[in-house]
């Protein structure tokens, strides 16, 4: 057993040390302030000292292992202010992987292999990921910084205070949840945005289309359909970019489900596939038939995150579930459907997570499940009423009869289902 501890402490100082050595491999012979073996030597030399328990005193040891860590600590100073002297480089990134490395080689014979071994990895990918993170900082907007911040304010400083108890009438205002709902949708955003702004939109329409889905399918519907307008050639790819993007729609609420209600997804999952994947054929058949060559067009997404944006989803997620509670006490299924029809004018989100959380409480899902596809069909119809009023006379047609066709085949594997 101590034998596989060893090897463990091992493993963790040539895992760091490989990265570490390879990153510095163009220095020649004792140039290199920490190399593949010292990274690995000092891993064995943590892994070591906790092993000694068993024939030396406890207290002696732990008094050894501070000596020889704070005798390393001092190594590793000397030559940082000796190195940083010679070539002014005052980083310290290597110096303290080494000393991380020493304190990971004793967590693993110590007994704590599986969490020692992940952070060894970790590490590893955090230190050759440098050239990667440093370009995106420098490409990171002040907007863009800010926003982050304030998505951490509120998922992770704000929405643990929140209480999470229902409120208000039938205690359908949870706000630890609605909190969650929004943090889950800006998320959701942000992956889109950061995902375009990383790979860059001139890489094709279709990728654009892809990923600014998962930001704002409208977005890049409104955006593309006055693109088309103004240009003379191309207008079935950039229909085929918009389906991508309302495709995105389907399998964005199927994660809002199934984090919601397990249940309720099980009955959702089939036509919302259907759906996508009827989206999808259509995309690829338009592609076949688009002009190669066309030029991608630049796509620029808003701020992916604002605070006043996420209180006024809150909002409407609020007025939705009190508008739906009513609705449903008052009119039964009649006004759920009314609901969800007139919510999905302008968003799915908030009714897809409204209808999965009343369904957990006791929504008949024979009611939730067709709201859901109704909300779902009316934003999709909303869509191509964009094309058609503000695209190209050439995109009216290929995307309305494919967006028609996905919503009766949906429709109609629910009704297969029922």
């Amino acid at each position: 057993m101590d034998f596989l501890a060893l090897a463990y402490a091992l493993a963790v100082g040539l895992i760091i040390g490989l990265e570490r050595g390879w990153s510095q491999r163009g220095k020649g012979d004792g140039q290199r302030f920490a190399g593949f073996r010292t990274f690995a030597i000092v891993s064995l030399a943590g892994g070591v000292l906790p092993l000694l328990t068993e024939i030396i005193p406890a207290t002696f040891v732990l008094v050894l292992w501070v000596a020889v860590f704070f005798s390393i600590t001092a190594l590793v100073i000397a030559a940082h202010l000796l190195e940083a002297r010679q070539t002014a480089d005052f980083g310290i990134t290597t110096e303290l992987s080494l000393l991380l490395t020493f304190l990971l080689g004793s967590l693993c014979t110590a007994g704590f292999v599986d969490i020692a071994v992940p952070i060894a990895v970790i590490t590893a990918l955090l230190l050759s990921l440098k050239p990667l993170l440093h370009g995106w900082l420098e490409r990171l907007q002040q907007r863009e910084l800010f926003a982050i911040l304030q998505m951490l304010l509120i998922s992770v400083v704000l929405l643990p205070l929140l209480p999470n108890q229902g409120l208000g009438p039938g205690g359908v205002i949870n706000p630890y949840l609605i909190g969650w709902m929004v943090v889950l949708i800006t998320g959701i955003s942000f992956v889109g945005y950061f995902a375009i702004k990383m790979l860059g939109s001139r890489r094709g329409l279709l990728l654009t289309g892809l990923l600014g889905g998962l930001a704002s399918s409208t977005a890049v519907t409104l955006s593309f359909s006055r693109l088309g307008k103004l240009q003379e050639h191309g207008h079935q790819l950039l229909v085929a970019a918009i389906l991508l993007a309302a495709g995105t729609m389907f399998p964005r609420m199927l994660v809002e489900v199934a984090v919601l209600n397990r249940p309720l997804l099980q009955e959702l999952i089939l036509p919302l596939v259907v759906m996508m994947s009827v989206t999808y054929v259509g995309v690829i058949y338009l592609v076949r038939r688009a002009h190669r060559g066309a030029k991608p067009i630049n796509f620029v997404l808003n701020n992916p995150f604002d605070i006043v944006t996420a209180l006024k989803f809150a909002a409407l997620l609020i007025a939705i579930l009190l508008l739906a509670h009513y609705a449903h006490r008052y009119f039964d299924a009649l006004g759920i459907y009314a609901v969800a029809a007139i919510s999905g004018l302008t968003d799915v989100d908030a009714i897809t997570l409204s209808l999965a959380k009343m369904a957990s409480n006791g929504l008949e899902h024979a009611v939730a499940v067709p709201a859901i596809l109704l909300a779902a069909s009316v934003n999709t119809a909303v869509k191509m009423g964009m094309v058609g009023l503000l695209g190209h006379p050439a995109m009216r047609i290929s995307s309305l009869c494919i967006a028609s066709l996905a919503v009766t085949a949906g429709w109609l594997t629910w009704w297969l289902l029922l």
